[in-house]
């Protein structure tokens, strides 16, 4: 990321920005209650600014000990292939080297290729010894 028409911003994306770069990069908007709620629980975030505008972001969640996780990792389609996404991930790993205590553990969930670039990073699939998980508000929910 040589451009000088790119530039670096540590700090939390507004809940319209947040939505703005999820549904540009093809993730899917979150709704305003939860992008404002959600927000400034980030640890860590970085944006991408092209000109001024963001046009990239990721983010870090989690209990700031025992466990963190990687999200939000977006780079608008006009942008992509230009080596953003593995600088927004050099942010996040500058944070995690210096913030992740011995003991803590850090994970993300990979969509697609994406792997491809988390690997470059140090990550590792968890399969078979573990596998990812989810629950969605709303979902009906077995007697358990």
């Amino acid at each position: 990321m040589s451009d000088p028409a790119y530039a670096i911003l540590q700090a939390t994306p507004s809940a319209s920005v947040y939505n703005a770069l999820r549904t540009g990069a093809g993730l899917g908007a979150k709704t305003e209650e939860a992008a404002r709620r959600g927000l400034p629980g980030s640890l860590f975030a970085v944006q991408i600014l092209h000109r001024g505008e963001p046009i990239g972001m990721g983010r870090v969640i989690g209990d700031g000990g025992c466990f963190y996780q990687v999200v939000d990792i977006a780079v608008l389609p006009a942008h992509q292939g230009k080596g953003l996404g593995k600088r927004i991930m050099r942010e996040i790993m500058d944070y995690l080297d210096a913030n992740v205590p011995p003991g803590g553990y850090v994970s993300l969930i990979a969509d697609g290729r994406a792997q491809e670039l988390y690997a470059r990073f140090g990550f590792e699939l968890t399969a078979p010894a573990g596998v990812g998980m989810a629950w969605r508000p709303g979902t009906a929910r077995p007697p358990g």
